[in-house]
């Protein structure tokens, strides 16, 4: 991928610039990251003119590697203060790559307050114009109209009606392959940054688009087939495994039974009605509905692990695509709720109004805390959901996510780092991926350094997850996370290149085919690292310090059922992450 694609929202002008050299051997989250270091002022307003919205694919998107299919969006979260990178599946990503573009940069801000543009994109270069007729609209009617206008097999990145009101918890859709908007990089509010740019969707169409050029083509296949192996041999990623059969969802009896399953904002680990809202009822549901029901569904171009599901209504007509592990927990467990009817509603008008379904969720059950609503009120959380959805002043205090919606109401349980939503695992009974939620570069986030794998699922070797020594396990898997984020594939593909040495090779090797490098699994970590602490030194400029890598007080002293564990990493560890 030779250009960058740079957008002026001030003047409404594009140009295409040549890639640098500094940024030719990398991709995805390390680019995203690289080029808001270099651009974009760590002191700025997140929503202000002078923050720049970056959307990179991998490094080995649309090159035939498994399940690579990942678009970074990246820049100065407004949820967070921080630097922030979140990645989407879908259509969008494969389609810029092949149309040879390495980042689109967005800049400046419109002259017009409230208006919104539209940014079309295509083999011929690209242009802006007016976005009027599909402002203010739900994206699933839309998308539709967007299709009728510019082509059925084009991609889409959007924001629903939450970014153009730059709501915090607002999320960037991207639409699936059969044209939904369901694929979200949701976290860190880059949904906002997108709207303060006055720029309601980018239109890639890549046909006549000249590909990706593979250096060393012996070299690419070699670890194409490497990794595909291991993805489908290993019990998690393999077709009729774990995965492909359940879904994400599938932790959801693995975490409960582990005492690890955030419920009622939370106040516990284990949630009495886990079995109702898990990835084998939706598995059965699909089965017994009929109709569009089914697991096995793909969210982008290329995937073989195949994790997604479209749920179906009593029926047998479409509900929403996807309920995923960390929907179904945050508007479900974590709000009291185990009705995956009511699931699928709210995280289908999460898709509609452009929302972030981990924040959320988590939103929602500090809402309830607050007494806004009881727990376990379904009907209540969806109408909580449409005030966000409607713009109301209540709608927006819900809107900018779980800290706002705390401290508005005096809610002192509060599960957020550096202003952003936990996921849905309780770091008082699994210590390490609270190390991670601590000292990631991004606010409370999984993803950014998965102990999980370890501590829960046994990958990797296995960890007490009880055990408070973690800074070394979490810094390993934030560096690895990081380059994996890179390159385009899915963070799925860790369970097997963690397990299988083969398949982590493949990944480099594929790495080494595309770009004509030499790099080994040692360099793979080591441009982990340097992402990470490229990342550390733009929130240390911003005026972070040690004080923000902490969880909420709350944790400290309010035992979490049914192991009644407080949260007793010492602050030295947290330090030695990434201090070692």
């Amino acid at each position: 991928m030779s250009k960058i694609l740079r957008v002026n929202m001030t003047d409404l002008t594009t140009k295409f610039e040549d890639v640098p050299e500094k940024y030719r051997l990398t991709g995805g989250r390390g680019l995203t990251s690289a080029i808001t270091c270099a651009e974009v002022p760590p002191t700025c307003h997140p929503l202000g003119p002078n923050n720049k919205l970056t959307f990179a694919p991998g490094i080995l998107t649309a090159t035939g590697a498994p399940t690579a299919g990942r678009l970074s969006v990246g820049g100065k979260a407004p949820l967070t203060g921080t630097i922030k990178e979140t990645n989407a599946g879908g259509m969008a990503a494969d389609k810029l790559a092949r149309l040879d573009i390495k980042a689109i940069i967005v800049e400046g801000q419109p002259k017009e307050k409230g208006k919104f543009w539209l940014l079309k994109v295509d083999k011929d270069g690209a242009q802006l114009m007016p976005a009027d007729e599909w402002t203010g609209k739900g994206l699933y009617e839309t998308y539709p109209k967007l299709f009728a206008k510019f082509g059925k097999d084009v991609g889409i990145i959007s924001i629903g009606v939450a970014g153009e009101r730059l709501m915090a918890m607002a999320g960037v859709c991207v639409n699936d392959p059969e044209g939904r908007p369901s694929r979200y990089a949701g976290r860190g509010g880059m949904g906002a940054v997108m709207g303060s740019k006055g720029l309601k969707a980018i239109i890639v169409d890549d046909k006549g688009g000249s590909g990706v050029a593979i250096a060393n083509k012996d070299a690419f296949n070699t670890g194409r087939k490497k990794l595909t192996d291991a993805l489908r041999e290993h019990a998690i990623t393999k077709p009729g495994g774990t995965l492909n059969t359940y879904g994400t969802a599938a932790l959801v009896n693995v975490i409960n039974e582990a005492g690890a399953f955030p419920t009622r904002n939370f106040r516990e680990g284990r949630f009495e009605g886990a079995s109702k809202i898990s990835g084998e009822t939706i598995n059965e549901t699909c089965k017994k509905r009929g109709g569009v029901g089914m697991t096995g569904h793909r969210c982008s171009p290329g995937c073989i692990i195949q994790c997604s599901n479209v749920y179906p209504k009593p029926d047998g007509t479409e509900l929403v695509s996807c309920q995923e592990y960390e929907s179904v927990w945050s508007l479900g467990a974590d709000c009291g709720i185990d009705d995956l009817d009511v699931t699928g509603e709210l995280i289908r008008l999460c898709n509609d109004y452009g929302l972030d379904t981990i924040e959320a969720g988590v939103t929602i059950g500090v809402a309830m805390d607050a007494g806004l609503a009881k727990f376990g009120d379904g009907k209540k959380a969806i109408e909580l959901m449409h005030e966000i959805g409607k713009g109301t002043p209540l709608g927006h205090i819900l809107g900018n996510g779980a800290e706002v919606t705390a401290r508005t109401f005096g809610v002192v349980r509060c599960p957020t780092v550096k202003g952003q939503a936990m996921p849905a695992y309780e770091p008082r009974a699994i210590k390490g991926i609270g190390v991670t939620y601590a000292t990631s570069t991004m606010g409370a986030d999984h993803t950014s350094g998965y102990t999980i794998a370890p501590e829960i699922l046994g990958v990797s070797g296995k960890l007490d997850p009880f055990t408070v020594e973690k800074a070394e396990v979490s810094r390993n898997f934030q560096y690895a996370t990081a380059f994996l984020d890179t390159t385009g594939h899915c963070l799925f593909i860790a369970f097997a290149i963690l397990d299988i040495a083969s398949g982590f090779e493949g990944m480099v090797e594929e790495c080494n085919g595309v770009l004509g490098t030499n790099w080994t699994t040692d360099d793979a970590t080591r441009i982990g690292g340097d992402i990470v602490k490229m990342e550390r030194a733009f929130n240390e400029a911003a005026g972070f310090t040690k004080v923000d890598d902490r969880l909420p007080e709350f944790m400290k002293y309010e035992k979490l059922p049914p192991h009644n564990v407080v949260y007793d990493v010492p602050d030295a560890v947290l330090d030695k992450v990434h201090n070692p």
